[in-house]
């Protein structure tokens, strides 16, 4: 009998984890797919002991036998020996049995930033399965996705390649929803319009969670379900995930998936043949169920007003007249007054925000949020609060952004942040989770109400995403196209790097007129002549033309006159920036927020605009 024949007339059992198994018989290779060369017998014992527990459909110990994943322990040429030898091996481990063998693909695409191109992944994922299929399963299985979209490309690409069943599941984010949001119903519904047979879960969750997420599921007539729940929540100990033994409950939870519909249930990780046996005795003599109710539950997400909401939002300022926003660092120290101090001036000066780095290259200073808020109650100036992706992993992340919302700070930038190395403290670790694009589309999800997991936040934030525009490049306009995918993922306005070239501003105009979103252009003035020979060789793409270094020079050591020949150049720069750009986005200089109270002024006189004398937006 055919596989997708078996499943129109009985609940089929599913094999469970095959790394569990190994590991608890001592074999810790890193890459456990590689044991199909060097250690075949293991795998095919790992088979049989699943088999002789009660399942009759198996996956072959391809999860991650893709070119990819494979390079991380430089096996990535041996894609082809190691696909095909996982199938041979399944298919002598079922021979003779009603059983059968689904060529396992598992999903690339991570939480974590992904290091390679769409255009990488999908001739990774066409290499396997093109082997695979040679070898002959008698279908696929596509498990632990993340990401739906790239699951609905490699369903497509699969159907294109054969007319074999394929099973595809997706890993969830929370209850009832994938990553970003999307409902486990609409996402089962549009793997099935790509061509999948058997449509479920797996992986990331319990019985308990994956039972509840299947009850707004109802029977498709066009397709199967299928679940392999993780043995529990893991544990971690001793540098490993742990899970409960608990084979009896699995037995217990068998029937309420098959009350959900589920046709295919195995297991996933932490599972053994135990938990297998368990769920096949459960199960044994029923039938799949052909008929079940859904009651659709209605999510409601409440719009909170945000405390600072008559306040317009950055983006918006820019649109209507020339806005001024001041960036302010967060001291070393513990000392904050002169902090205070100069957030107060710049407010009194009338500046739209004062802006607070995140740590800027990578030394700690005093928490932009706590800095922010002081600065919001104590002196009424608005915060734009910097978020380095560097810092945090995504949990903190989205946990800082909702102790911002919860404050009434809406106003971010989300930026990659400098590496750790070039900080106080070189040996830290840098997170990197996420890139600011990733971060700029997780901000823009907390606006819906809906967590980066897709849990409901109950409310929906407000926030407005400012993003970075390095114009100090060697390709302006690569720098052009990163900023266009930027817009693409969400973001609302862009600050620039401090620019210090009346003519790179021109150029800086000509290659983003296209841009509809409001640019901040960056100026910071000079310190003296040390300050400038530093930002000329020692930072990155900051690059001081000849006249500005020698009037810097020619100031010597006198301070006095060095800031103000500083503030000359500034006010050169800023003649040209207000001809092309509605927003200036002052960078204060080692807490000189005397400079920057004093270039504010004078752009307000440049444009004939008195914030005194108008209502504040």
């Amino acid at each position: 009998m055919a596989f997708l024949d078996a499943l129109k007339e009985r609940i089929l059992i599913g094999d469970g984890a095959i790394g569990t198994l190994l590991y608890s018989k001592g074999i810790t290779e890193s890459c456990f797919e590689h044991l199909n060369l060097t250690n075949g017998e293991k795998i095919l014992q790992v088979h049989q002991e699943y088999l002789q527990a009660g399942a009759n459909v198996i996956q072959t110990n391809t999860y991650a036998a893709n070119s990819i994943k494979l390079a991380n322990y430089g096996f990535e040429n041996k894609v082809t020996e190691l696909n095909r030898k996982g199938v041979e091996i399944a298919r002598s481990a079922v021979r003779d049995l009603d059983a059968f063998v689904l060529g396992t693909v598992g999903g690339i695409t991570g939480l974590q930033t992904k290091n390679v191109t769409d255009e990488e992944i999908y001739r990774s994922f066409e290499e396997q399965l093109d082997v695979l299929l040679e070898a002959g399963p008698d279908g696929l299985l596509f498990e632990t996705f993340y990401s739906l979209e790239e699951l609905k490309n490699v369903i497509s690409l699969a159907r294109k390649k054969t007319d074999k069943p394929i099973v595809a599941q997706v890993a969830l984010g929370d209850i009832g929803v994938l990553y970003g949001g999307i409902p486990v119903n609409e996402a089962l519904t549009t793997m099935i319009e790509s061509g999948a047979n058997v449509v479920g879960l797996n992986c990331r969750m319990g019985p308990y969670h994956m039972i509840r997420s299947l009850e707004d599921v109802p029977l498709f007539d066009n397709a199967y379900l299928s679940c392999y729940p993780n043995a529990s929540l893991p544990d971690y100990e001793d540098g490993r995930f742990y899970y409960q033994s608990n084979p009896k409950y699995f037995g217990e939870n068998a029937l309420r998936f098959r009350d959900e519909g589920v046709r295919l249930l195995g297991g996933c990780c932490g599972t053994t043949p135990d938990h297998i046996r368990a769920m096949a005795t459960a199960l044994k003599g029923y039938k799949p169920i052909t008929k079940k109710d859904v009651k659709k539950k209605q999510l409601v997400i409440q719009v909170r007003r945000n405390p600072n909401e008559s306040q317009k939002p950055i983006d918006e300022i820019a649109k209507e007249r020339t806005a001024v926003i001041v960036e302010l660092d967060p001291p070393k120290q513990l000392h904050v007054n002169k902090f205070l101090d100069g957030a107060k001036a710049l407010h009194e000066a009338g500046v739209d925000a004062v802006t607070l780095a995140d740590n800027s290259l990578a030394s700690p200073r005093v928490d932009n949020m706590a800095l922010g808020a002081m600065m919001q109650s104590q002196v009424g100036a608005r915060p734009l609060v910097h978020l380095t992706c560097r810092d945090r992993n995504l949990i903190g992340l989205q946990s800082h952004l909702m102790g911002l919302h919860t404050l009434g700070m809406n106003q971010v930038l989300a930026v990659t942040g400098d590496p750790t190395k070039v900080g106080d403290f070189p040996g830290a670790t840098s997170v990197y989770d996420l890139t600011s694009f990733d971060l700029i589309s997780l901000i823009k999800q907390l606006n819906e109400g809906i967590s980066f997991s897709g849990k409901s936040l109950g409310q929906q934030a407000n926030f407005t995403v400012g993003a970075a525009f390095n114009p100090n490049v060697r390709s302006l306009e690569k720098a052009v196209i990163r900023m266009e995918k930027k817009i693409a993922a969400g973001a609302d306005y862009f600050m620039t790097q401090p620019v210090y070239c009346e003519q790179q501003i021109v150029d800086v105009y000509e290659a983003t007129k296209h841009i509809k979103k409001p640019i901040y252009l960056g100026i910071m003035p000079l310190t003296s002549s040390r300050n400038a020979e530093f930002l000329h060789n020692e930072v990155p793409g900051i690059k001081l033309t000849d006249e500005i270094r020698s009037r810097m020079a020619a100031c010597g050591d006198d301070k006095e006159r060095a800031e103000m020949e500083g503030i000359h150049i500034a006010k050169s720069l800023i003649d040209t920036a207000i001809k092309y750009f509605n927003g200036i986005y002052l960078i204060t200089p080692f807490l000189r927020y005397e400079m920057t109270v004093v270039l504010t002024q004078y752009i307000y006189e440049q444009v004939g605009y008195n914030p005194s004398l108008q209502n504040q937006v």
